[in-house]
């Protein structure tokens, strides 16, 4: 079924909207659960992300290809599987939505709708990690819809889950998500200075792993 421009881009606002709401709203509960355990609060932050990640690839996937996602945006577009023309409404409705979400989660847990972050992320390891995260996820995004694609949510949601964990900077791997949570000043939150470098780092990741798909994908049949 093919969907209009609109519905796409409307799919694209919902989803990224679900996605902070559940990124910072987890973030909120985990940490005011967790009695200072810093490990148990990212155990909850991770599994809701990435549980909410696998179902509203599920649901929105159909419509508007579920990127939620500038650096998959653009890396769709640059395998040919989005026109230039769309591009710009995409990346416009994530954004939007990624700072409606925020502002949701913190209207369910009784904060300002948006408040600067003050939490510290910055440094070599961070940006070496937001690379690697970003790579990792073009390369699982565009291998599943290439060759299983009835396996990607599942493959997106585990792979973010697991990111969280083996990444210092915690796997923020997604432009629209970075921005926005510079607006929040919880557990999920970045400082806006921090954010122009993790936004640099997370296109680079994504613009190397989109360029080495394009690589690896001219084989005639799936490697595995």
């Amino acid at each position: 079924m093919n969907f209009s421009l609109r519905a796409r881009t409307m799919a694209e606002f919902v989803g990224t909207a679900f996605l902070l709401a559940a990124v910072v709203g987890s973030g909120i509960m985990g940490e005011r659960l967790a009695g200072g355990n810093i490990a148990i609060a990212l155990l909850a932050n991770s599994l809701a992300t990435g549980a909410i990640l696998t179902v509203l690839i599920l649901s929105l996937g159909p419509v508007s290809g579920a990127h939620f996602n500038p650096t998959v945006t653009l890396a769709m577009a640059l395998t040919g599987n989005l026109t230039w023309r769309e591009t710009p409404p995409y990346l416009a409705a994530q954004l939007a939505g990624a700072f409606t979400g925020v502002a949701a989660a913190h209207l369910m847990f009784g904060l300002p709708l948006f408040f600067a972050s003050i939490r510290v992320r910055h440094g070599g390891a961070q940006l070496w990690s937001e690379s690697v995260a970003s790579f990792g996820l073009l390369l699982v995004i565009l291998g599943c819809t290439r060759f299983r694609p009835s396996g990607t949510a599942y493959a997106v949601g585990a792979y973010i889950m697991a990111a969280y964990w083996f990444t210092a900077s915690t796997s923020f791997a997604n432009p629209a998500v970075t921005l926005a949570r510079s607006a929040s000043n919880t557990f999920a939150g970045i400082r806006p200075i921090d954010v122009p470098a993790f936004v640099a780092a997370q296109l680079f990741g994504g613009f190397v792993a989109t360029l080495s798909f394009r690589w690896l994908g001219t084989a005639e049949t799936p490697p595995f």
